[in-house]
């Protein structure tokens, strides 16, 4: 009885697991022509003429704080310094407890102000609004309020004080390219349809010479854990999310660096203060609001690295912010279920909900359960080892083949590495990291998944991070 039972959980997960692959080759070949389409017109109009364009939209800014005091400086004089006509900065200090407000006010020469307020989404109080008295940085609005122990809150703070149609939400420690507004914009200028949101990729700022804020030099992550979410990065961003914008597809953009139309991000009702994975949820909502209106909309992603971001250095660090990335993961599942087969919500109902639930949500827990039915197998049953050796070889050459293909691309494309010594080392990683990094990452999801359950509090906090200035991982 429990050697039959054992065996329709292998044949099941045999399956899965060939559904699995069919559909990342699917992907693939998706990614292939979004990103040879998006090439192709990369020049059809060019940015000098967008920006001459009567209808280039004001684009604001946005960038939550919360003890930030190392980088906050150097972070707003990047962004002060990005080319577009017609942009703000909105820098949110969420209740800091160090002097990242203080840091501003000195280094900006910043003053309370009058400040009309409307909460058009609500958050925790705001305290004040400070602009400059120095006409170098008229372009900049912090806001201060009390924390509201998650980064929605201080962003919807931030759009209830924008005064553009479009805002760009991003980290403070990130290091945006100086045409990102120009590139994330274009699309909402261009695009026949309405398009409510665009993302781009993202790179990791570990290692790199950074000076005041501005990226000098490019540099291959030098620490164990940011090589691995090298390889995560350049997998996410350039294979799967190119080929889900392919199809319109995009249920996730990131909150490092996403663009979005804020006439439809307040109607959908901002960011939730209470998700830990705000930037997913945001984009749910938003297409169920366009759903719900029967509006046609499009996401568009850009194929290019604009942002560069501080990743986890420590085991420690990277855990904490896997278990928030999980159950932010889970909350937007559970609080949209609504979605799952749902033909108001076509292809988000039939097949994006359902992608998310199968393999991103499930795959941890189908791990961990094969690696205890191995156990037991190995002690009171009667496995079929042989199988499950091919089947899990399989699975890692099709990753690797996956992880590789991205690689070369990226390589390809972008030319982000020095020699061909980094590339080699990239490759070694991709080799061990389902031995050395993936049980981490499985075991923080399940982690996450066991707090969603036990309803246990968990703030955005502070990721610990080193500073540009002091940059040694």
């Amino acid at each position: 009885m429990i050697n039959d039972i054992l065996n329709i959980y292998t044949n099941c997960i045999g399956i899965f697991s060939m559904v699995y692959i069919l559909w990342y080759c699917i992907l693939a070949i998706l990614s292939y022509y979004a990103i040879k389409t998006y090439l192709n017109n990369k020049y059809f109009i060019p940015n000098n003429v967008v920006l001459k364009s009567n209808y280039l939209p004001g684009v604001s800014v946005v960038a939550p704080a919360y003890n930030e005091g190392p980088n906050v400086v150097y972070n707003v004089k990047s962004l002060l310094s990005l080319s577009y006509p017609k942009y703000q900065v909105v820098l949110v200090n969420d209740g800091s407890t160090d002097d990242t407000l203080q840091q501003l006010i000195d280094e900006f020469e910043l003053v309370k102000v009058d400040f009309y307020y409307q909460e058009k989404i609500k958050t925790q109080p705001v305290r004040g609004h400070y602009k400059s008295k120095n006409p170098l940085y008229s372009k900049l609005l912090v806001v201060d309020k009390e924390n509201g122990k998650s980064k929605a809150d201080a962003s919807n703070a931030g759009i209830n004080s924008t005064k553009y149609p479009l805002f760009l939400c991003t980290d403070v420690d990130c290091i945006l390219k100086n045409d990102t507004i120009i590139k994330l914009a274009k699309p909402f200028i261009e695009a026949k349809k309405r398009v409510i949101a665009t993302g781009a990729g993202i790179r990791i700022s570990n290692s790199c010479e950074v000076k005041e804020g501005f990226l000098v030099k490019i540099h291959f992550p030098k620490g164990w854990y940011p090589r691995f979410q090298e390889l995560e990065y350049v997998r996410a961003f350039l294979f799967g999310r190119m080929a889900w914008s392919q199809i319109n597809g995009l249920l996730l953009v990131s909150g490092g660096l996403g663009m979005f139309d804020k006439e439809i991000a307040v109607a959908a009702g901002g960011y939730w203060h209470k998700s830990l994975g705000e930037d997913m949820e945001l984009i749910t909502r938003m297409r169920k609001y366009m759903y719900d209106n029967k509006l046609p909309f499009a996401i568009k992603y850009i194929p290019e690295s604009l942002c560069w971001t501080e990743v986890p250095a420590t085991r420690e660090v990277l855990i904490r912010q896997r278990v928030r990335w999980a159950r932010g993961l889970i909350q937007t599942l559970y609080m949209h279920k609504n979605i799952f087969f749902n033909p108001k919500y076509e292809k988000t109902g039939f097949l994006i909900f359902p992608y998310f639930f199968f393999f991103e949500f499930l795959i941890p827990i189908l791990e961990v359960t094969g690696v205890i039915v191995l156990i037991l197998g190995l002690f009171i049953l009667d496995v079929n080892y042989i199988n499950f050796f091919y089947l899990s070889l399989v699975v890692y050459l099709f990753y690797l083949i996956v992880t590789f293909i991205s690689i070369l691309l990226d390589d390809i494309i972008y030319k982000n590495y020095a020699n061909t010594k980094e590339i080699i080392i990239l490759i070694v990683m991709a080799i061990i990291e389902p031995f050395c990094y993936h049980p981490v990452n499985v075991y923080a999801s399940l982690k996450g998944y066991y707090h969603f359950f036990r309803q246990k509090e968990q703030s955005w906090g502070n990721m610990q991070r080193q500073g540009f200035s002091t940059k040694k991982n």
